[in-house]
């Protein structure tokens, strides 16, 4: 059993690029797992990884011939 690491929500802030308030709004809205240590809220790395990867959004690949300009 692999044992995850539990990130601070300010780890987490940082590494989404975002304010403190953003992944606290996730853990109110229940929109990303967390736990509960004591008083303190960590989430794990691969809830982190999994919340990114599920709000990919891949580019539209366009034909060549949409790129020209209608004349």
């Amino acid at each position: 059993m692999t044992v995850d690491r539990l990130l601070t929500v300010h780890q987490v802030a940082e590494r989404l690029g975002t304010g403190l308030r953003f992944p606290r709004r996730l853990i109110e809205e229940r929109r990303i797992t967390f736990v509960k240590v004591g008083r303190h809220v960590r989430i794990p790395e691969s809830a982190v990884d999994e919340y990114v990867s599920a709000h990919t959004v891949e580019p539209i690949l366009l034909r060549p011939s949409a790129y020209r300009r209608a004349a």
